[in-house]
């Protein structure tokens, strides 16, 4: 089998040692995944992936002191390329939409299998939003109905085909081929279409145009 191509390096921020632990003794026998460093609370976990610099973030949401939510938050301001994928009990689901809007490109739930948080880990690195159903609708329920339509006007024809890549799970990398675009291309696409739309990120962006009839 043919070496990949690139490993994804993992952090790791959870409050409790022994979460930690078994993460990283499952994902250190992944070929392609390494476990670069771990922390024990947002505060850390913000200075952690600004020192680090990891592709992915496994991200607890309830943590003492500064929280899951707060570590995105930060993490978004600070413009830090880390995807985060946020981890969370089937009981804490209020808390996904508001970590997505922070800007988690997507959740798991803490008794997932192993394999499916790998095939997540890897799926948020390739520039995918992983979300179920019900949180679908639920930050659908929740955008601003009132001047969306209105504002997609102002989108170029080559646009609205990159938002309903962006709408059908697609990274840049997959937008560009598609279109034949270069990477950087689609990026400046991508910005412009945030932009435009009034939207902080490419989940509220794949929301957005499946709200409104583009794409998937």
């Amino acid at each position: 089998m043919a070496e990949p191509e690139r490993t994804i390096r993992v952090l790791l921020v959870d409050d409790h040692q022994v979460v930690r632990r078994g993460l990283r003794t499952f994902l250190e026998v992944q070929d392609d995944i390494d476990v670069v460093g771990e922390a024990s609370d947002g505060e850390e976990g913000v200075a952690r992936a600004e020192e680090l610099r990891p592709d992915v973030v496994l991200m607890d949401v309830k943590m003492p002191g500064v929280d899951g939510i707060q570590a995105l938050r930060t993490l978004r301001d600070l413009d830090n390329p880390a995807r985060v994928l946020v981890v969370t009990s089937f009981t804490e689901k209020r808390t996904v939409v508001p970590a997505l809007r922070a800007g988690a490109a997507g959740y798991v739930y803490k008794d997932v299998d192993p394999e499916a948080l790998a095939g997540a880990i890897r799926s948020v690195y390739a520039g995918h939003v992983l979300l179920q159903p019900e949180v679908a609708l639920a930050l659908l329920s929740q955008e601003d109905s009132g001047g969306g339509q209105g504002r997609g006007g102002t989108l170029t024809e080559r646009e609205r085909e990159v938002l309903a890549l962006i709408a059908d799970g697609r990274s840049n990398r997959e937008i560009a081929r598609a279109l034949v675009l270069s990477e950087k291309t689609v990026k400046t696409h991508v910005s412009n279409i945030l932009m435009k739309l009034d939207l902080a990120d490419r989940t509220q962006a794949a929301l957005w145009a499946v709200r409104h009839g583009i794409g998937a």
